[in-house]
C-alpha cells in the first residue's frame, strides 16, 4: 500500500505558455497577494463580509452610482443568470450567432433559463441596429416567443471591438423596442483597453443595461461578476443567482480578486499588455508567406488561415484552436503573461513550418 511519504510533489508541465486561450494563463501576482491578504479570520457568508462591501464602491466608482454589482464563479452564470434576471420564460433573446452563449456554452442558456435565442449572422461578430430592428419582432404574437433582450459581446468573439458609438446605436435601437440590452464583457478590459476609455464609457454611458464582467481571463485565479447598470431591467436576481448555484458562501475570496483588479489599473495594464502581445504576433504572421489574418486585431485574439498540416505541426510546439474546418481557420490568443520572446518563438515556428 502506497503511504502518504512516498507520495513525491505533482509532476509540472513544461513552461511553454501556448496561445489557445486567456483562459490558461496563470493567476497574476497581484491576484494572488489579494487572496492572501483577506485570508485571516472570519467574515460573514453569502457577501455580506467588508470585501464584498469594498467591491460594491469600486464598482460604483467605475459603473456610476447607480451600479450593483453580484460576485459570480464562471461567465456561464453570469450569462445565464443576467438573461433570467432581464427575461420570462417565454423570451427570446437577439444575439450574434458567433455569440459565447450560442455556441460554447452548452446550451446553458435554452436549459436553464428555458429561453429561446435568436441568433444573426455577424462578420465580424458585431450586431448593428438594422439586424436588431429585422430580428425584434412578433410582438403580441401568442404563437412567438417574444424578444426581451439583446445580447452584444465586447470584445466579440472574433476579437473585434463596439466602439462607444456602435453600443449606444444598438442600444437605441433595443430600447425603442422595449428590449433590454446585455453585454457578455468576457474581455471587456480588452475592449477599454484598445480604445483607450474607461470602462463606463463602453457600458452605463453606452446604454447597457447588465454586463457579465470577465476576470478569469484577465488575471483572475477565478471569479466574474454581474453588473448591474440599470437596476430597471432586472428582477429576482439574489434569488436567481442562489438558484442557478452561483451564491459563493466565503464570497470575500471572489470579491478580493475583484477588487484588485478594478480598484486600480491592474485590469487595464493586464489587457493592455495582453493586447499589445497580439498586435506583435499579427505582425509576424502577416510577414509568413501564405498566412491569412482573417479579422481586424483590435483586442487580444489573431485570426489567421493556415494550411491544416501547418497548424496540426504548429500545435505539437504551441498549442491553440482550430476556429473552423472548412475554412482552416485558427485563433491565437495572447495573454497579460505572454512575453515577447514567446510571440517571437511562435512566429518563428510558424515561418518554418510554412516554409516547410
Amino acid at each position: 500500500m502506497t503511504q502518504p511519504s512516498d507520495i513525491g510533489p505533482p509532476t509540472v508541465p513544461p513552461a511553454v505558455r501556448g496561445f489557445a486561450s486567456d483562459n490558461q494563463a496563470s493567476v497574476h501576482p497581484e491576484i494572488l497577494a489579494a487572496l492572501a491578504g483577506v485570508n485571516d479570520g472570519h467574515q460573514p457568508a453569502y457577501g455580506d463580509d467588508v470585501v464584498t462591501g469594498r467591491l460594491r464602491e469600486v464598482v460604483r466608482r467605475r459603473f456610476g452610482d447607480r451600479a450593483e454589482v453580484f460576485p459570480m464563479f464562471n461567465g456561464t452564470g453570469a450569462n445565464v443568470v443576467s438573461l433570467q434576471a432581464m427575461s420570462d420564460r417565454w423570451s427570446a433573446v437577439v444575439c450574434p450567432e458567433s455569440a459565447h452563449i450560442n455556441t460554447d456554452e452548452c446550451g446553458a442558456a435554452e436549459k436553464i433559463a428555458g429561453l429561446k435565442l435568436v441568433t444573426v449572422p455577424t462578420p465580424d461578430g458585431k450586431l448593428t441596429p438594422a439586424q436588431v430592428e429585422e430580428h425584434a419582432t412578433g410582438f403580441g404574437n401568442i404563437q412567438r416567443r417574444q424578444p426581451a433582450v439583446v445580447s452584444i459581446t465586447q470584445s466579440t468573439e472574433l476579437g473585434t471591438v463596439y466602439t462607444p458609438e456602435e453600443t449606444a446605436a444598438v442600444a437605441a435601437a433595443a430600447h425603442e423596442r422595449g428590449l433590454s440590452v446585455h453585454m457578455d464583457g468576457a474581455r471587456i478590459a480588452n475592449a477599454a483597453a484598445s480604445l483607450g476609455l474607461p470602462l463606463r464609457a463602453l457600458t452605463t454611458d453606452a446604454g447597457v443595461d447588465v454586463l457579465s464582467f470577465g476576470g478569469t481571463k484577465n488575471g483572475l485565479l477565478l471569479g466574474e461578476a454581474i453588473v448591474v447598470l440599470n437596476p430597471d431591467a432586472v428582477k429576482g436576481l439574489p434569488y436567481l443567482r442562489k438558484s442557478s448555484m452561483q451564491l459563493a458562501s466565503k464570497m470575500r475570496y471572489v470579491s478580493a480578486q475583484l477588487v484588485a483588479l478594478l480598484d486600480g489599473d491592474l485590469w487595464r495594464r493586464n489587457a493592455a499588455h495582453a493586447n499589445a502581445m497580439a498586435r506583435r504576433l499579427e505582425t509576424a504572421a502577416r510577414a509568413v508567406p501564405g498566412v491569412e489574418i482573417t479579422q481586424p486585431v483590435q483586442a487580444n485574439a489573431v485570426f489567421a488561415v493556415v494550411p491544416k498540416d501547418v497548424a496540426e505541426q504548429l500545435r505539437k510546439r504551441f498549442f491553440f484552436y482550430g476556429w473552423s474546418e472548412a475554412t482552416g481557420e485558427v485563433r491565437w490568443v495572447c495573454s497579460f503573461d505572454t512575453t515577447e520572446d514567446d510571440v517571437d518563438a511562435f512566429a518563428a515556428a510558424l515561418a518554418e513550418e510554412m516554409s516547410a
